[in-house]
């Protein structure tokens, strides 16, 4: 990639944060319109996980390909392409007439959106070159998240109480249009130095065990014993062919070189874990608003804010403090008020009051707000550009990942509390093992973020990037070097 003006990139980074706000703002907004779209297309609680998961699953399993693919042929042509699919897919999802082919069209919207943050932060991390200016710009990166839940839920609310929740779709549009050209008139194209073989069995393997896996959690509560059985098997056969089929590639789907960077599995973990929060307390919080509180959709947009606003505000703070001081910080900041926002619901209750509500939403905005911008640099910082965009990749697909375990484990939970009864009657006690499941990922955040950056892990990553750059690379290093 040309070395570009200041101006210049700051204008491929407002680009490529056009991608990620209709792929936030796109889950953001359909958890507000769940009880709407059950109510017109009757479904039920495992129903509304297929509408979100769907999408996640689908997005998840499709990341690192998308990753690999951009290095290869060019991260500007399938950028533009996941453009063009994600807003096809959007339009679908607004016509759908049953809840099967909304899910899914949720899907082709996932395949779309597959091509876009994993290859938008390559791009950003090969515009970036400087350290701590790539370390602001995915501060500012980390900041689109807030800004998708701050307007999702008021956006979502509006929309779904004037014009009915197809209509939250319909809001892709203009945006992938104006990023489509703009990234046609301004985005430069790059690929890797060398491209990277397909790994059709990769791929086949991934996508079998997260299918698996998420369709074995949904349908655990109702589905026979046998059948449950079956996918759990598939998805652990799966994992295991992964374990032996990826090392004896030259260029796998997934270099499991990378995890012998402490670091880079910290990040991992968290990524899955910290998103397993979000997934399931938007969930939670969705339900209990508005069919145990009974507030409309916009009223219950209105009380996410908090988490939102704190949830913008605190990701360019993350991100200037990864650059200055390191990812230990923010991580143990983001543990510590995501872990307290679960045990305040779960052990106390918080949601029965408007002041413990409040600052329960309050705590997991600051938290998630803090957790973003650690991941993502975690991920990339240390790696060989020439495999940034896989790097990035394995980032984003931990984070999918998560939002899907989160929605599929905390749904099944909820669902199995709930069984026959009511929302209104039984949701409080059947929703507490869900909170502590909350809290839960939130310790996780706080231990794995202790643990996963001193000098002996930060090591582990120099011996890493050594051990995953090309031959080529090397060799072209030391001509300079001897230069």
């Amino acid at each position: 990639m040309p070395e570009l003006s200041h101006r210049r990139r700051r204008l491929v980074l407002a680009i490529c944060c056009m991608s990620l706000l209709i792929v936030s703002l796109d889950v953001t907004v359909l958890n507000v319109a769940l009880p709407s779209m059950r109510e017109e297309l009757h479904a039920d609680t495992a129903g509304m996980q297929w509408t979100i998961d769907a999408y996640t699953l689908v997005l998840a399993s499709l990341l690192m390909l998308a990753g690999s693919t951009a290095d290869r042929i060019g991260r500007r042509k399938v950028f533009m392409a996941g453009l063009v699919v994600f807003t096809i897919g959007s339009v679908l999802c607004s016509l759908a007439p049953n809840l099967e082919l909304l899910i899914v069209f949720r899907m082709v919207q996932a395949v779309g959106g597959s091509m876009l943050n994993p290859v938008a932060m390559s791009i950003i991390t090969n515009t970036f070159t400087d350290p701590r200016e790539r370390a602001r710009a995915i501060g500012a990166w980390g900041a689109v998240v807030g800004i998708s839940m701050a307007a999702g839920p008021l956006i979502g609310g509006l929309l779904v109480e004037s014009v009915g929740w197809r209509s939250i779709f319909w809001i892709n549009l203009p945006v992938g249009l104006v990023a489509l050209l703009a990234t046609w008139r301004y985005v430069p194209e790059s690929r890797a130095p060398k491209a990277r073989r397909p790994d059709p069995v990769g791929q086949v393997l991934v996508m079998a065990l997260f299918g698996s896996l998420t369709y074995t959690i949904i349908e655990a509560p109702t589905a026979p014993v046998a059948s449950t059985a079956v996918f759990a098997g598939i998805a652990l056969g799966a994992f295991l062919g992964l374990l032996w089929y990826e090392p004896r590639r030259d260029e796998p789907l997934i270099d499991l070189r990378f995890f012998r960077s402490v670091p880079f599995s910290g990040a991992t973990v968290i990524a899955v874990s910290a998103f397993a929060a979000l997934g399931g307390f938007l969930f939670l919080s969705t339900l209990y608003l508005q069919n145990v509180r009974g507030l409309d959709a916009l009223h219950a947009g209105v009380w996410m804010l908090p988490m939102a606003f704190l949830c913008f505000v605190c990701a360019p703070v993350a991100g200037r403090l990864v650059g200055s001081r390191g990812p230990r910080l923010p991580l143990l900041v983001a543990g510590i008020a995501m872990t307290a926002s679960g045990v305040l619901f779960a052990a106390f209750e918080g949601e029965t009051s408007n002041v413990t509500l409040f600052l329960g939403y309050v705590l997991f905005g600051l938290g998630f707000g803090f957790v973003n911008a650690p991941i993502t640099n975690t991920a990339v910082s240390g790696m060989p550009r020439s495999q940034a965009g896989v790097a990035a990749a394995v980032a984003s697909t931990s984070r999918q990942f998560g939002q899907t375990l989160g929605v599929a484990v905390i749904g099944a939970v909820l669902s199995a509390g709930i069984g026959s009864s009511s929302y209104a009657e039984s949701f409080l006690p059947a929703a507490r093992p869900a909170w502590w499941i909350v809290a839960g990922c939130g310790f996780a955040v706080l231990v794995l973020g202790a643990l996963t950056t001193g000098p002996w892990a930060r090591g582990t990553a120099e011996r890493a990037a050594e051990r995953l750059e090309s031959p080529e690379v090397k060799e072209a290093a030391g001509v300079r070097a001897d230069a």
